[in-house]
């Protein structure tokens, strides 16, 4: 297996270890949220349990990244990490629309909520995320499901911020406002962090370049390789996460090496953009021509137009 697909599995002990904590206070949180009437700790419990489903679509989808490949899935069940970040998304955008609605609700008719209850539950709430994410951390960078837990969690930790500045305003003003308006904000301050989410994982799914990648230097690095003339059907794209797959045609020189020519543009393209998965088909200008590969906007000229990759000389 490609250490990209299993770039999860390495955290599964945290990715347990955070589920465990998290479902506990979930229970905890959101019994204290209805019995206080607090929409807060409502709004905060309801982000933890996006962290409990999320969490345990990863593992799910870790598990079924480490079932082979077979004749039906080449790639195997890679995406499935790609998937259980999506639906973690959507969750997170669920949670927040209902906070926002009943908000909206609570601010033409503020109830009473007692303050203590609210303070002490959201501390200890608090205390739960920052555990969780600190469990999670050394695998955000790596993994796009930890990535998504533990954003999830720090999400959650301002959300239980938000409910103890809510908890003292309420305890030293009895302004009853306070409750609405910090669920408001939690609910708002989540969307655009769950948007970069949700695009990450749908530029996985519709194959898009990875955003540390120009598909522009990717073509130099390979035009850069002694003998190589020009470079066209040229795909880069993630199978999951930190697995880039590229696939492309280059056409050598006459005379050229075309074993060498192509070794080079493997070396290249590892050194330069750390990819190993490739499948890069060589041809002279022979077989180019006979091939006839449609042109792409960047690419080998069409209809007499100059060709803006290829490479003069040797």
């Amino acid at each position: 297996m490609s250490a990209a697909g299993a770039g999860g599995r390495r955290y599964t002990g945290r990715l347990a270890g955070a589920l465990a904590i998290n479902a506990v206070y979930l229970v905890v949180e959101a019994t204290a949220g209805f019995l206080t009437g607090s929409l807060v700790l409502i709004a905060d419990a309801g982000h933890m349990l996006t962290d409990v489903a999320g969490v345990s679509l990863a593992l799910g989808a870790i598990w079924l990244a480490q079932r082979p490949a077979n004749q039906r899935k080449t790639y195997g069940y890679y995406r499935a990490e790609v998937l259980a970040a999506f639906v973690n998304a959507l969750l997170l955008f669920a949670v927040s629309a209902y906070i926002l609605y009943e908000a909206y609700g609570r601010f033409r008719n503020p109830p009473t909520v007692p303050s203590v209850p609210v303070l002490a539950v959201a501390s200890v709430g608090l205390a739960v995320n920052l555990l969780g994410a600190r469990i999670l951390a050394a695998g955000a960078a790596q993994d796009m499901n930890v990535r998504a837990a533990f954003l999830d969690m720090l999400a959650d930790a301002l959300g239980s911020v938000a409910a103890v500045a809510a908890g003292l305003v309420i305890l030293t003003s009895g302004w009853r406002y306070a409750d609405p308006l910090f669920a408001a904000a939690l609910g708002t301050f989540i969307l655009p962090r769950t948007w970069h989410l949700l695009k990450g994982a749908l530029d996985v799914l519709f194959e898009g370049t990875p955003a540390h990648i120009r598909v522009d230097d990717v073509r130099r690095a390979m035009l850069a390789v002694p003998g190589v003339r020009s470079v066209h059907d040229l795909h880069v794209w993630t199978v999951t996460s930190g697995f880039v797959a590229l696939s492309g045609h280059i056409e050598v020189a006459d005379g050229a090496d075309r074993d060498d020519a192509l070794l080079a543009t493997r070396t290249a393209l590892h050194d330069a953009f750390g990819i190993d998965h490739m499948t890069v088909q060589v041809e002279n200008r022979r077989l180019a021509d006979a091939l006839d590969q449609p042109c792409l906007p960047g690419e080998t000229p069409c209809d007499g137009e100059p060709a803006a990759n290829v490479r003069t000389g040797p």
